[in-house]
């Protein structure tokens, strides 16, 4: 369980967080996901790093891990009804009975295509940045270009008129490999406004436990990444 409790006033709050507070509302979003999901359905996890020099001692570093999702590729038939209902069948690590309603990237074709997803702190915008990586099921990577057949609908337009963020391929911070990701510039501007109508309702405060699920349920829709809608709805509860 997590134990912190830290809460912010978002009259002055910047919209961004310490590297501390990232890690206390990474482990209550692992938590809080896992409760919301089945064992058969993928789960983020926290990976704790070793300390960089520039690190302050106290501080643990780590990310959070979503990984080995795989992806159904299905016609443009099948991607026109999926879009209509709202419902896609993901598998993970090749279980075909696990449907994840939370993970409803769309794959072309009838290839599957495996994701990984990581959510890493930004030392440097002090928010959180989430990277991802592709695969064919021959362990190929996907170029950006095959990426972009995946996404939603919607995410052309998104990326093309949003001001906030693009996709652009940058070294992983921990793993030194180049990974794609969502830039966070703009990141604590619109995180700032996100959450001024939840912290009215809290009197002026909030916990910082909350601001991953509130995070992901925007950033996530730019490449089909959402959260459970209880998530969403539990967040005052934290």
């Amino acid at each position: 369980m997590v134990s912190s409790r830290a809460d912010f006033d978002i009259l002055t709050w910047d919209g961004t967080v310490s590297s501390s507070d990232f890690r206390v509302a990474a482990l209550a979003f692992a938590e809080k996901w896992k409760r919301f999901n089945t064992t058969t359905l993928p789960r983020w996890s926290w990976v704790p790093c070793s300390k960089r020099p520039w690190i302050v001692a106290h501080e643990t570093e780590g990310y959070l891990s979503l990984e080995n999702v795989f992806l159904r590729g299905s016609s443009e038939e099948d991607q026109d009804e999926s879009s209509q209902t709202g419902k896609e069948e993901p598998t993970c690590s090749g279980q075909d009975d696990a449907i994840d309603n939370a993970i409803l990237v769309q794959s072309s074709g009838h290839e599957i295509h495996r994701y990984d997803f990581h959510i890493v702190y930004s030392s440097s915008y002090r928010v959180p940045v989430l990277f991802f990586r592709a695969y064919c099921s021959d362990g190929q990577p996907l170029v950006l270009d095959d990426i972009e057949k995946d996404l939603p609908a919607n995410s052309a337009k998104v990326l093309t008129e949003s001001k906030w963020t693009f996709i652009t391929q940058e070294e992983h911070p921990h793993l030194n490999r180049p990974w794609y990701t969502l830039h966070p510039c703009g990141t604590s501007e619109w995180m700032k406004l996100l959450l001024v109508a939840a912290a009215s309702r809290a009197k002026g405060g909030m916990a910082f436990e909350k601001y991953l699920v509130s995070w992901l349920s925007v950033v996530g829709q730019v490449i089909g990444l959402r959260i459970p809608i209880e998530m969403l709805c539990d967040s005052d509860e934290l």
